[in-house]
């Protein structure tokens, strides 16, 4: 969102405004559902400014009557009248902050919800670009800003506006000398205002930058732990850490000085001109000009006004920090997606029923795709083509292995596949059909992926089985464990299938979370099956079992394997051998041995290795 123009700076009751209007806008589609509760809080807003306001007439019967009077009587009437009034605002305010508190946790929880909604569809460039550290930091940092300024400190700012004006209408009714001075004190208190907003503004938003540093730096540390110790550099990320920790805590500093230079100085000249107003007034009073009790009124009033004054002005410091806030959710919000998922719960449930209904509508051996002259630049790389001109054709129900050098291209054909992105020049086909004009979420719900870093999350060993087939029962997820030889290792843990992983399976080996990744992909039941070397992480024995679990998997089934060691690869129907991003062969181990240069290369380096380890 753009910022303010300048000529509203330069009048702060302006600035407030459009800045309130501005981030109002922005937030009004998640407060619309819920206009009935904000009508509601307006309403008690204004009755709680209106009971407030009246306290001063309370207060001049009090000093007239009461106070100055010979009736106890009266004394009696006044103070019941100030007790009425109290506890009607307290009424009105326990309902205006219950409301308007409701109404900021719930815009937030809305806005938070949206947020993660609309990050979880964006494309995987995306989270190259752009730390995730300062994305969580939007999610949560930003968002608990937005509801303190939602839930008190806007209906703050609201209040005393209508404070100030009321009291200023009630000042011209009490005494019109008293209320030109006060007219007259009121721009010297608001002129802090508009020589620090902006400074204060800059510097809120550069906390805010600090702090997502900060919290993007320790996430980063914490998420390779391991690889911290065992290059025993503690000491060096405790001294990093540090460093950041200080520069966010210098940046919050300057804001903190800006800002409470700001409270101060507003509050010392209000209160010296409620001073000067009690001076004036008190000679009045004395001269017989006015009376005690108009004089507490107006006393009273000034006050209010000066509080609001004061308010507003700690309020737009606020307001400084939460629009930064919302821009930055806001431009979160929209990005858009290059390759968005469309109808994300029709799809699901559509691709749950073609998985799961009758053998004649879901055939395992219909997934037939075919790679035409494909070529593709990543968007962080686009001088070097992943892949050009690639030609490839995989039957329906067969397997394809493909082999390669490092950056060959393999896992970029599997990351267009899945069409984590599009290809800039021709076409993949599913069945004869451009991918591309598939429903996302459909295509991708006839895959099963076993990458060789399987992706664990924390929750229990059900929830992770269960990834690709929510409505698994209990004795499918215990026999696909089985089928990947998970079961036994399974049982074992503290929990059995109760126990937590920890943060990316952190509480298994690295053979155990591959395991689990396959089992994942066996309960879900794909038309095609994509391994990246699925059996790198276990051991001879485990292998094995594995190996001849997967080629059960592979069964009559589309797969695509990636292989760094041939021997996994001997049976599968073909094999592609790719070259900077190019198709240099493909045929049987036994035709490419013959044909292929560089397949013959790596098949004489591995057997030869392999044949010196069992010697």
């Amino acid at each position: 969102m753009p910022d303010a123009p300048k000529p509203a700076d330069a009048n702060p009751a302006t600035a407030l405004g459009m800045k309130a209007t501005s981030m109002a806008r922005a937030l009004w589609p998640f407060v619309r559902p819920y206009k009935l509760v904000l009508v509601c809080a307006a309403v008690a807003l204004v009755f709680t400014a209106g009971i407030t306001l009246s306290l001063g007439q309370g207060v001049r019967l009090l000093v007239d009557e009461g106070l100055t009077g010979d009736s106890s009587q009266a004394l009696s009437q006044a103070v019941f009248i100030i007790m009425l009034l109290a506890v009607l605002m307290a009424l009105g305010t326990y309902t205006r902050h219950y409301l308007v508190s409701w109404l900021g946790e719930r815009v937030v929880a809305d806005l938070r919800k949206a947020v993660f909604d609309h990050i979880v569809t964006l494309h995987p460039s995306y989270f190259e670009t752009n730390r995730s550290g300062e994305i969580m930091s939007r999610l949560t940092t930003d968002t608990t800003l937005l509801q303190q300024i939602i839930g008190t400190s806007f209906s703050m700012a609201l209040r005393s506006a209508l404070m100030f004006v009321g009291a200023l209408i009630l000042l011209l009714f009490t005494n019109l000398k008293l209320s030109l001075m006060v007219l007259v004190g009121v721009p010297l208190v608001l002129l802090p205002i508009t020589l620090y907003g902006r400074r204060v503004r800059k510097l809120s938003k550069a906390s805010q930058d600090s702090i997502a540093d900060v919290g993007s730096y320790a996430g980063e540390i914490i998420q390779h732990i391991k690889t911290v110790q065992s290059y025993t550099r503690e000491r060096h990320e405790m001294q990093a850490f540090s460093g950041e920790v200080e520069v966010a805590f210098g940046v919050a500093k300057r804001r903190v000085r800006q800002r409470s230079l700001l409270i101060a100085v507003v509050i010392l000249m209000m209160f010296g001109a409620v001073s000067g107003l009690i001076w004036v007034g008190g000679n009045d009073m004395i001269a017989g000009r006015i009376t005690s009790g108009d004089l507490a009124a107006f006393v009273f009033y000034a006050v209010m006004m000066g509080s609001a004054v004061a308010t507003i002005s700690e309020v737009y410091s606020e307001l400084q920090r939460a629009t930064g806030a919302t821009e930055r959710l806001i431009d979160l919000l929209n990005v858009e997606a290059e390759i968005p998922v469309s109808e994300i719960v029709a799809s699901q449930a559509a691709a749950q029923d073609m998985t799961h209904g009758s053998e004649k509508e879901s055939e395992k051996g219909e997934a037939e795709l075919a790679f035409e002259s494909v070529t593709f630049h990543y968007p962080s790389r686009p001088d070097k083509p992943a892949l050009e001109e690639l030609s490839l054709d995989v039957p329906a129900g067969k397997s394809l292995a493909l082999v390669g050098p490092s950056g060959a291209g393999k896992s970029t054909m599997m990351d267009l596949l899945q069409r984590f992105y599009d290809p800039q020049s021709g076409r993949i086909t599913l069945n004869g059909s451009d991918i591309r004009e598939l429903d996302t979420a459909m295509l991708r719900s006839q895959m099963a992926v076993v990458p060789q870093q399987p992706a664990l999350f924390s929750a229990d060993v059900w929830y992770n089985l269960r990834y690709g087939k929510p409505d698994a029962s209990d004795a499918e997820v215990i026999a696909a464990a089985k089928a990947a030889h998970a079961h036994e290792f399974i049982e074992q843990l503290p929990d059995g299938y109760n126990s937590h992983l920890g943060e990316q399976g952190a509480r298994l080996s690295g053979g155990q979370r591959q395991r689990l990744a396959i089992a994942r992909a066996i309960l879900k039941d794909p038309k095609i099956l994509l391994l990246d070397e699925a059996t790198s992480a276990l051991d001879a024995e485990s292998e094995h079992h594995v190996q001849r679990a997967l080629e059960t998997l592979m069964r009559d089934r589309t797969t695509i394997i990636i292989a760094h060691r041939l021997a996994t690869i001997l049976h599968a129907d073909n094999i592609a051998v790719l070259e900077n991003g190019r198709l240099v062969a493909q045929g049987s181990h036994q035709q490419l041995v013959v044909s292929s240069p560089l397949y013959k290369r790596l098949a004489e380096l591995q057997f030869r290795e392999t044949h010196s380890q069992e010697s």
